[in-house]
């Protein structure tokens, strides 16, 4: 009996190293490690200049919500929503900064620009080559205790302009910023036990978080379009930023030195129509954008047709419809308006 177990197991050793040796089976030491994904989530605040060194008055902002990568070929560069139009399609220098929510660790920063490029972190150099011309790719590895300040400074000089920013969690010898460098502003909830956070400074925009009191949101822009209070871009957590009204949030620093950043609602765009149509069930006011507090453009009277093109949502109820009445594109209280035609679904949700 004993021998024939022996036999069993020397056949199966056999067998084993046959497939180990026609690669059907493969040693655990041999299998690729997990693979590690690029950070570039963070949000950026973009200040632009019409000239290569700075020295020159801010000709605009930029706001980019999901991560630093841009390539604007020869043109004039954009954000998220807009190209701006008051910028330079050469012969221009942007800073870019975010408030990066780091674990512990070792990371490696890496930058593609076209031409220069240099980067700070808590106020301390990592990469300088600001200098350069062309097409170039950039790296430091930076040991990081927690949260961080990130810098980025940019200069275009003639032809393609492009930048992109990444970093990575590794391993190796490492440079050590130690300062700590506070936000611009900090943004604390008063007089309220909740504040709307929203996908654009308006009333009616979609709400997407709801900020707290005693908590502090760093703050990394301002907006004064729906007039009366200034609302503010918080850095809600670490994967949300979203617009909060300046009425109930109490600003810890100088608010004058947060950029000036707009969302996405002045350059929505028209020709998404889903041939959904409306009737209004009131005489209604017209905004320019979802908020009673924004310009009135028109009055529809009860009974009007409307062309819906997008929403904006609240509570999971629609909020505020975009729609176009007669040669007008405004923003009308979603609640007093019968859908009469399409699927009201199908508009996108802002």
């Amino acid at each position: 009996m004993e021998q024939k177990s022996m036999k069993r197991i020397s056949i199966l050793m056999i067998l084993a190293l046959t497939l180990l040796l026609v690669g059907l089976v493969v040693p655990t030491a041999l299998l690729p490690g997990p693979t590690v994904q690029a950070q570039a989530g963070a949000s950026w605040i973009g200040q632009f200049y019409n000239c290569t060194d700075f020295n020159c008055g801010i000709a605009d902002y930029g706001a980019y919500l999901n991560g630093l990568s841009q390539n604007w070929g020869f043109g004039q560069p954009s954000d998220d929503t807009r190209t701006l139009t008051d910028v330079n399609s050469d012969n221009f220098s942007a800073r870019f900064t975010a408030n990066v929510a780091f674990a512990a660790g070792l990371y490696e920063f890496v930058i593609t620009a076209d031409d220069g490029v240099r980067m700070s972190i808590n106020g301390l150099p990592v990469i300088d080559n600001f200098d350069n011309t062309g097409l170039a790719t950039t790296s430091a590895i930076v040991n990081l205790s927690g949260p961080a300040t990130v810098i980025v400074e940019y200069v275009e000089r003639v032809d393609l302009a492009l930048i992109q920013v990444q970093w990575f969690p590794t391993s190796g010898t490492s440079i050590a910023p130690t300062a700590t460098v506070a936000p611009l502003a900090i943004g604390v909830v008063n007089y309220v036990r909740g504040l709307a956070v929203r996908t654009g400074p308006f009333l009616g925009a979609s709400m997407v978080a709801v900020a707290r009191p005693d908590v502090n949101y760093p703050l990394l822009a301002r907006n004064e379009r729906e007039g009366l209070f200034t609302w503010y871009l918080i850095q809600y957590d670490e994967d949300t930023v979203g617009w909060s009204s300046g009425r109930y949030l109490f600003v810890e620093g100088d608010e004058n030195v947060l950029p000036y950043a707009d969302s996405i609602f002045p350059t929505l765009p028209v020709e998404e129509y889903k041939g959904v149509t409306g009737i209004t069930r009131s005489v209604m006011n017209l905004r320019q954008y979802p908020s009673p507090r924004t310009p009135l453009l028109a009055q529809i009277p009860w009974g009007g047709e409307v062309k819906i093109l997008s929403r904006t949502v609240q509570g999971g109820m629609n909020f505020w419809y975009q729609v176009r009445w007669e040669d007008q594109i405004g923003w009308i209280l979603a609640a007093y308006v019968g859908i009469n035609n399409g699927i009201i679904d199908a508009v996108p949700v802002y």
